[in-house]
């Protein structure tokens, strides 16, 4: 089966059995009539909402991409040339969020956002593209020093250009044929805001940016990309923050995993970036032992995601992805590039990967017994590194999809290094085995906590490590 090649700015890259490339291609897929309603109901209820295809752009490209019925604003199609300094603008243009008030004093709150494009550079070291969202707070920052900066990592939002994080802070719910996206970590974003501390929020490579997937769960793609968004966020016009600007990391799941992979490449990659703490919620560090918990559950179509992200970073990968799946798998593989978690959870939710594979063997069996597929997944466990600022990680106990264990070990593993580690295990009780209830709600439950830690960090204010309670903490 001849490979597919997803555009890149500069060169082409072999990928297996991956939609046509996005310039080019308009893809759509559809729910069944049962979910057609439910997003109808949604709809109704969701006032604010702005359609996705009416959003403003800038010239980039010859003709619109469209996924799943949504059209992507020009302005995600990357030029052909890019800066050479990471972090560096490539372009920018107003953003307006879908939920916001109008200020006493006329500016709109939470604050005023601006996309972005950005510059950064990918886990094989080329330069890439990414998007993302700046916005000012109204609010005035009251912690002491000079306004601070989050740098936020959204979680699992797809693999679709149509899911990326700044589109859904302009449509914080954005529903096309056959798929569906909810902005749900604004919420985060606007407590910061409201805190009076500056967002901005990254993209991640190839989410939202046309010219290639997104590399779901490459921890230097996503580190790296998290780092440079904060390095974006001070060429802004009219942003207040600087170099001096103390800088806090934030996100959960797959943002705790691109928090805590950045916290671990600063020293290295952005020495310049003032990092004053890092929360890590939920990361998945180990994604052997994560792909078990994603499999048979009702995220189990992010395996497609992982798949085809790892299959684009290293093109090596298409000969044992194309080996191992079978048809089913295949066209799985293609139908998930375009998917957003709502079209995920109701078209794979609970699949066993048994069905994707020729052997009939589940994925994890499958990496067990190829070392190349071993190899790749070891480079990408996040704890071999010290992290140089104090970090927060959370876990919950019962969590069932990004294992609760795997997550401690990475305290343990950074706490050996000497780490400024303050663990927090999450008790809750179990809300149900592999129905993603029991990973979400320590997001909610916890988030408060996560929050006014980190802005105690943004502020100056020193933490103690709780490393030594390790041995007695579930």
């Amino acid at each position: 089966m001849s490979p597919r090649k997803i555009t890149r700015s500069s060169s082409t890259v072999n990928t297996p059995h991956l939609p046509e490339p996005r310039r080019q291609g308009r893809r759509t897929g559809r729910l069944p009539a049962a979910v057609t309603g439910l997003g109808a109901a949604v709809a109704c209820l969701a006032a604010a909402v702005v359609p996705a295809s009416a959003t403003g752009t800038t010239s980039a490209g010859p003709e619109p991409v469209v996924s799943r019925g949504v059209t992507i604003p020009a302005f995600y199609n990357p030029p052909a040339q890019l800066p050479s300094a990471d972090g560096a603008l490539v372009r920018t243009e107003p953003l307006p969020l879908g939920l916001s008030l109008p200020g006493l004093d006329g500016r709109r709150l939470p604050g005023t956002a601006t996309r972005l494009m950005y510059k950064s550079t990918d886990a094989g070291g080329g330069p890439v593209a990414v998007t993302g969202a700046y916005i000012e707070p109204a609010a005035a920052w009251k912690g002491g020093g000079s306004r601070p900066l989050v740098a936020l990592a959204s979680g699992t939002m797809g693999q679709g250009d149509q899911c990326a994080p700044s589109l859904s802070l302009q449509n914080p719910l954005t529903i096309g044929e056959g798929t569906v996206s909810i902005g749900y970590d604004n919420l985060a974003v606007y407590r910061f805001l409201a805190a009076g501390a500056a967002v901005v929020v990254t993209d991640y490579a190839g989410l939202g940016t046309t010219d290639r997937l997104h590399t779901y769960v490459n921890r230097v793609d996503e580190g790296h990309a998290l780092l440079d968004a904060a390095r974006a966020a001070r060429s802004v016009t009219g942003a207040s923050v600087t170099s001096a600007s103390r800088v806090g990391l934030y996100g959960y799941s797959q943002g705790g995993g691109a928090s805590a992979s950045a916290a671990e490449l600063q020293s290295s990659y952005a020495p310049d970036v003032n990092l004053a703490g890092t929360y890590a919620g939920a990361p998945p560090a180990d994604l052997t032992e994560v792909m078990k918990g994603i499999d048979c559950s009702a995220l189990a179509g992010a395996l497609g995601w992982s798949i085809n992200g790892f299959a684009q970073s290293d093109p090596s990968l298409e000969a044992v992805v194309a080996a191992n799946t079978n048809d089913v798998g295949k066209a799985a593989l293609k139908d998930t590039s375009t998917m957003c978690v709502g079209d995920a959870i109701l078209g794979y939710g609970f699949t066993n990967s048994k069905k994707w594979t020729a052997s009939g063997k589940p994925i994890a069996d499958i990496i067990a017994a190829e070392p190349k597929l071993q190899a790749i997944l070891a480079q990408q466990r996040i704890g071999n590194l010290k992290p140089t600022a104090p970090v927060r990680l959370a876990t919950g106990v019962q969590d069932d999809i990004v294992g609760h264990q795997q997550a401690r070990q990475l305290a343990v593993d950074w706490c050996r290094k000497g780490g400024d580690i303050t663990y927090e295990a999450v008790l809750l009780p179990n809300l149900g085995d592999k129905l993603l209830t029991n990973h979400l709600a320590p997001l909610l439950t916890d988030q408060g906590s996560a929050i006014s830690w980190l802005t105690d960090r943004l502020a100056g204010r020193k933490t103690t490590s709780n490393c030594w309670s390790m041995p007695v903490q579930p």
